[in-house]
């Protein structure tokens, strides 16, 4: 299992912030920007609008666990800064996953992006041919 390289430093949030793009869901908005280096970096924040700290903790440790499962499908070189939203701490770890996702392949920084689109989309014009 790979070792998640996080971010650190406040500076390269804001980088995140400022330049690069985002995807919005339900549960989180990510943010990704290119960047030099051989791994892809993740930053993971949760502010004081989404409850005590038990709660954000808890957002954060859902997030956390939705990255370590797709980090080996993340591609390299980029930046990648997750924000917990209020519905966060309330759903289960599959629904934060699904839509961690989404929201990583709608930025274009999975791996599989690129290579399941075509497949989904020919799968999915077969299958109602078949019914």
């Amino acid at each position: 299992m790979d070792i998640i390289v996080p971010l650190t430093e406040n500076h390269e949030f804001k980088r995140a912030y400022a330049r690069g793009k985002s995807a919005v869901r339900p549960t989180l908005v990510a943010y990704s920007v290119r960047k030099n280096g051989p791994a892809p970096r993740i930053g993971i924040t949760a502010s004081k609008k989404i409850g005590n700290a038990v709660t954000r903790n808890r957002a954060r440790r859902l997030l956390r666990e939705s990255v370590r499962a797709l980090y080996p499908e993340i591609k390299p070189g980029f930046d990648i800064v997750l924000v917990a939203r209020g519905k966060t701490p309330f759903v289960n770890c599959q629904n934060v996953m699904t839509e961690l996702t989404s929201a990583l392949e709608e930025l274009g920084v999975l791996v599989s992006a690129g290579k399941n689109k075509g497949k989904n989309a020919a799968a999915q014009e077969k299958s109602p041919e078949k019914a």
